[in-house]
């Protein structure tokens, strides 16, 4: 496809220039490359990055406003940090804030949108996070992330999210919702929307689900999303 035919692609539905990425990149046996070749045209103007609002996600504002966090002193790990919003409202509570993301170019983008953020950006990938992540996180936030995996490498990727709250840590989840009864095969992604199983799959060892919720999606009330909190004992 030309230059010029996957920017009008991407213009007519980001959606179906995103699943076209990702088809290509699983069929090369790369199910993660999509990711970087995403951003990469977005920053050329080739691509929109679907899920790039421009500003936190109201599910996570809705979540701080209720919840008033308090990050003085403490750590978190955004995860997927994509252009960055969701790790530029968490680090405002004060958080000492991490965001990472398998796309080189992703992380580009989120330091060139806020080039004088409080939050630090990396590289690095969930399937294999850096050792000295582990249970290293006051509050992790994972936001369409998991979900953007094909759902063969969801459960690892599930484990590794919640594998950096540390004791005493909270998880926040907000995913898209499907019913328990869809099977996997019926699901064309990406996204590859999460059950109530799989969202309740981050809840393993000492790591407790307190909160759940699915409400109809901000953007689009025809979809819902889940929103999960949980609390590492």
């Amino acid at each position: 496809m030309t230059d010029q035919a996957e920017a009008q692609d991407s213009a007519a539905d980001p959606d179906v220039a995103t699943r076209r990425l990702a088809q290509e990149s699983l069929a090369a046996d790369d199910p993660t490359g999509w990711f970087d070749r995403l951003y990469t045209a977005a920053a050329d103007g080739r691509a929109v990055v679907p899920w790039d609002r421009g500003t936190a996600h109201p599910m996570l504002a809705d979540w701080v406003a209720t919840a008033e966090p308090d990050g003085a002193g403490k750590r978190a790990l955004v995860v997927g940090a994509g252009t960055g919003w969701d790790a530029e409202l968490i680090a405002d509570l004060g958080f000492d804030t991490i965001a990472f993301d398998i796309s080189p170019a992703a992380v580009e983008a989120a330091e060139h949108a806020h080039p004088d953020s409080k939050a630090q950006y990396v590289v690095a990938d969930l399937l294999n996070p850096p050792s000295e992540w582990h249970r290293a996180f006051d509050l992790v936030v994972e936001i369409f992330t998991v979900q953007a995996l094909p759902i063969p490498l969801q459960p690892a990727a599930t484990r590794q999210v919640g594998e950096q709250v540390r004791p005493g840590g909270s998880l926040i989840v907000i995913a898209a919702a499907r019913d328990d009864d869809q099977p996997d095969a019926a699901v064309e992604g990406p996204p590859w929307p999460l059950t109530r199983a799989g969202i309740e799959a981050f809840g393993v060892d000492d790591l407790r689900l307190i909160q759940l919720e699915r409400v109809p999606s901000p953007s689009d009330p025809s979809s819902y999303r889940w929103r999960a909190e949980f609390l590492r004992d």
